[in-house]
């Protein structure tokens, strides 16, 4: 049947019958989730969208400490993690101008320690190199080369490779990178799979709480500036209420953004060698760190004093998730969309 003729038998059908017809078609077509899209801008950015929408810039200039996300959108724009110091001055709702290192989403440690290697400069915080802080004598994190990105539908990759090298520019441990990116409609996640490989030296991480896959949402999402709550795996909610330094699968950070809720969970794969405990503060900070012991005053980890190693020549390899969802963690069924991050197979 020619367009011509379906669209007069379309026109003779009784308006409430076409209607009947065609909705499932039309929530059909909603339901379908927009295409992801990443592109390589230059030398500075990896920029990562889903349809017309950002869901974050990836920075990756040589000027900056370590590679970070910022913005991180939910689903209709709405931006989850803190903007300072990225924008100077922060938005008129943002007043919080502390931790300079907190830059929306990341991934390092507090302290590194590159076994057989003199370090010629160091800080305070740590016996190795700090990578966590922007203190003076810290140690970068610097992308070295990029990859073409590769999309299909609603999903879409792209690998980087990193330096990790001394305050005076020395490498001790190279890393690869992929950063997944999936459109599920209601939310996105970004999965990080990260490889550390102690190809110069033996890799010792040293016991601090200042680590590791992180991210600082925005004041009105926190728990002591705005009218968010964490949230665990566990069902606990509240920093002080079995969260902080207590280990779980997953941690969300869930509360108003304008005049609507959203949120942003980070998961922890339980392929993961270590289980994270989460270094999550009422103040905006949620972190998952699978380095920290007993020094690091983690509850979970009292008594531990096993430091977490790699031999020269071997690796280390990471999973991380970041859902970025609206609503809060239990309207949004972080927990379900936990399990299919699981089962994910790239």
């Amino acid at each position: 049947m020619s367009h011509i003729n379906q669209g007069r038998l379309l026109h003779l059908w009784p308006l409430g019958l076409l209607a009947v017809i065609l909705a499932p078609l039309a929530l059909q077509a909603d339901a379908e989730p927009a295409d992801v899209g990443i592109k390589v801008k230059g030398k500075d950015a990896i920029e990562f969208r889903c349809g017309k929408e950002l869901v974050g810039n990836y920075y990756i200039a040589a000027e900056v400490a370590k590679p970070y996300m910022w913005p991180l959108n939910a689903p209709g724009g709405l931006t989850v993690t803190r903007a300072w110091p990225m924008e100077k001055p922060p938005p008129a709702d943002e007043k919080s101008t502390d931790h300079v290192h907190q830059k929306s989403l990341w991934f390092c440690h507090g302290d590194v320690i590159p076994e057989g290697i003199e370090l010629k400069s160091k800080n305070k915080n740590a016996q190795g190199v700090d990578f966590w802080s922007e203190e003076k004598g810290y140690g970068r994190i610097v992308c070295a080369k990029v990859f073409a990105p590769v999309t299909d539908g609603s999903h879409g990759q792209v690998t980087t490779t990193n330096e990790w090298l001394t305050t005076d520019g020395e490498r001790i441990m190279d890393e690869t990178r992929t950063i997944h990116l999936y459109n599920f409609g209601k939310a996105r996640l970004l999965v990080f799979d990260i490889d550390l490989h102690a190809d110069v030296c033996p890799i010792t991480f040293g016991d601090t709480k200042e680590g590791s896959f992180g991210l600082r949402v925005r004041d009105s999402i926190t728990e002591e500036k705005g009218k968010g709550h964490l949230t665990n795996a566990e069902g606990k909610v509240g920093e002080k209420n079995g969260i902080w330094g207590h280990v779980s699968d997953w941690c969300d950070y869930s509360g108003p953004v304008g005049d609507k809720t959203a949120g942003v969970a980070i998961f922890a794969a339980p392929t993961n060698p270590i289980k994270s405990a989460w270094h999550s503060r009422g103040y905006g900070l949620m972190a998952a760190n699978p380095f920290g012991r007993e020094k690091s005053g983690f509850p979970a980890l009292k008594g531990k004093s096993d430091l977490v190693k790699i031999a020269k020549g071997e690796h280390l390899k990471l999973r991380y998730g970041v859902l970025l969802h609206d609503g809060d963690a239990k309207d949004a069924e972080v927990a379900e969309y936990y399990k299919k991050f699981v089962k994910l197979k790239d």
